[in-house]
């Protein structure tokens, strides 16, 4: 930050969102780089410290000596309000540079909800919205995540999407980004070069046509633009770029941790997770290279708990390998090894005897359905005697405390599905009480967490009807009036902002003017229920002619053309097609070590899944 603005941060909330000088930040001399790359996060400063991604990104653009990485979050509203009303531009954490001054300006899209804290970043940081209205080369708006599979609601903002994995195509465009400025080109003569780059999206090359009745009748390249923009894979995990430091900030963030990565994709095919289809093939790194990863950060950041990342670490392959080799220093130097996104279909006693020795806290699982055939439905291949077993060994062992996800509003889904959620966890209490060796003098607490289900782009389940808020609302009453136990928790997603998700999830290039007609009524950290304005962003639908219940709870025919098909993440649709049909008769496909589904993704690693043996 620079010093003529400190006085910005008296009064603020947390201050040191905004200094940075953080442990493992990294400082240049702009003078001596070629390439300023601002990555932006759109949510605040704790989330966006929490977020792998960042990290990994922030680590390779910097070992460059060509090129500086820099963090820019959204400010929370009270330091907005200053910086607005004392005309201080959005800056990058390490330099205090308006971000207007970079030549590359990357968002990571997480989340539909941070779409509106885009916008808001962009003018905060004086820089035109729309791409047509950014003439020079610089600066680019680049976009990437897992929402870049559906970029469309975002395509007039941003100049270049990357669809897939970033630690090669960012290098790549870095690359090309000096070349040109070094020729004096124009930004149309980059954005053509770059356009040739496998994993990038130009969306401005792209002329999309509709049908009268509002569905898209063609995307049409233009330019030097492909029909289908390829996302970019990484084959070998093992040698790809991982950062031996993380940036350490003085505030707690929501995961205040080293985090390893253990294994991109997942292996089990559940029909409502989109990113368990994105992120194919799978592709893992071996135990060696995670345990020499996670010491090398531990003893860089003095983090003393490590956590394994991965979409079910219980699925990786090497995983009771790996806890030996973690459990052979990490008690020694005081750090605590956690173990998120377990499944209960595969927590052994093995894994639960490596877990009591790192950790003792809660459990948490997924069944996602209260009832079998729901579960079958959407393909989540637990069974109800497998929650019961898996509660009764984690209580065996000590544990007290469970947390169990589901989702609502699934398709197929009845209220007798809804129940079936109380009924489960009423269950899971009675395998606690019926432990004779539990602990006295100690209760049970089962937490239950209930998502609204929203259809995603690349699942089996993108053409189905989203549930309305009053759909929603009746299954939420249903489900506590279905809940006879203390000892039960129930929490859940509010409708509403449900309902917006999915609007944006489906989306297409016509919710661009609603997205900035509804930032202009004030909407931003829309994710946060505190900000959230539902009745502005309904008023902007209305001022831009949009129905959101178009995008939301129309079911789509298979026959009809959907906004992110020029995009290719791999899965063919008529895999996906067949997946739908198999949820609509409540059978179930096999996990890809079972099984290969021939779903397409390896192809775009030269035919190889590590799932496939």
């Amino acid at each position: 930050m620079r010093k003529e603005w400190e006085y910005l941060l008296d009064g603020v909330q947390k201050p040191a969102r905004y200094t940075g000088g953080e442990l493992g930040s990294v400082v240049k001399d702009k003078t001596q780089v070629k390439v300023r790359y601002a990555f932006c996060f759109p949510d605040s400063y704790e989330i966006g410290m929490s977020h792998l991604g960042m990290k990994i990104l922030y680590g390779l653009v910097n070992e460059r000596a060509d090129a500086w990485c820099e963090r820019v979050f959204a400010p929370w509203v009270d330091m907005e309000e200053k910086m607005r009303a004392n005309g201080v531009p959005l800056y990058a954490l390490e330099s205090g540079d308006p971000i207007s001054e970079f030549d590359l300006i990357g968002f990571t899209l997480q989340y539909e909800l941070s779409y509106s804290n885009v916008l808001n970043m962009l003018d905060l940081g004086n820089v035109p919205l729309r791409s047509c209205d950014r003439t020079a080369l610089t600066p680019l708006v680049i976009g990437g995540g897992p929402c870049a599979c559906n970029p469309e609601p975002l395509a007039d903002f941003f100049d270049i999407f990357l669809p897939g994995e970033g630690e090669e195509v960012t290098n790549e465009l870095i690359d090309l980004l000096i070349a040109h400025k070094e020729k004096g080109s124009t930004k149309l003569e980059f954005l053509r070069d770059a356009a040739k780059i496998e994993g990038v999206y130009v969306p401005a090359f792209y002329d999309v046509s509709y049908h009268a009745d509002g569905t898209l009748k063609a995307v049409t390249p233009k330019e030097t633009a492909t029909a289908k923009v390829k996302k970019r894979v990484i084959a070998d995990l093992d040698s790809v770029y991982f950062p031996k430091q993380f940036v350490v900030p003085f505030v707690d963030v929501v995961h205040d941790r080293a985090v390893a990565e253990v294994f991109r994709g997942c292996i089990r095919g559940c029909r409502f997770c989109q990113a368990g289809f994105i992120y194919r093939p799978i592709r893992e790194k071996s135990s060696d290279t995670v345990n020499r990863q996670a010491k090398a950060l531990c003893e860089s950041t003095g983090y003393d708990e490590i956590s394994l990342c991965s979409l079910s670490t219980s699925d990786y392959s090497e995983v009771e390998t790996l806890l030996p080799q973690l459990l052979s220093w990490a008690p020694d130097e005081k750090i605590n090894v956690s173990l998120p996104s377990l499944r209960v279909d595969n927590f052994s006693e093995s894994l639960m005897e490596e877990l009591k020795k790192v950790r003792k806290s809660g459990l948490t699982f997924a069944p996602e359905a209260g009832t079998q055939r729901l579960r079958d439905a959407i393909n989540k291949n637990v069974t109800e005697e497998e929650v019961l077993g898996t509660a009764a060994q984690a209580f065996r062992g000590g544990w007290t405390s469970v947390k169990l996800y589901f989702m609502m509003g699934l398709p197929t889904e009845t209220l007798e599905d809804v129940a079936g959620i109380a009924e489960l966890a009423q269950k899971v209490v009675n395998e606690f009480y019926h432990n004779p060796d539990k602990p006295k003098g100690k209760g049970v607490t089962v937490s239950v967490s209930v998502a609204s289900f929203v259809p995603k782009p690349f699942t089996p389940f993108q053409w189905e009807p989203q549930d309305t808020m009053e759909q929603l609302a009746e299954k939420q009453k249903h489900l506590m009036e279905s809940v006879h136990s203390g000892k039960i928790r129930v929490s859940w997603h509010q409708p509403h902002t449900s309902f917006l998700e999915g609007v944006f999830a489906r989306g297409d290039r016509k919710l661009c003017d609603v997205l900035e007609e509804a930032w202009k009524r004030g909407c931003k950290f829309d994710g946060w229920d505190e900000f959230f304005r539902f009745d502005d962003w309904m008023q902007a639908f209305e001022a831009c002619g949009v129905d959101p219940a178009f995008y939301a709870n129309r079911c789509r025919d298979f026959s009809e053309l959907l906004p992110w098909e020029h995009l290719d993440y791999g899965i063919r649709r008529a895999f996906l097609e067949e997946e739908n049909r198999r949820a609509h008769e409540s059978v179930t496909s096999p996990n890809c070590r079972q099984k290969c589904s021939a779903c397409g993704a390896a192809r775009l690693n030269g035919g190889h899944c590590d799932a496939i043996q």
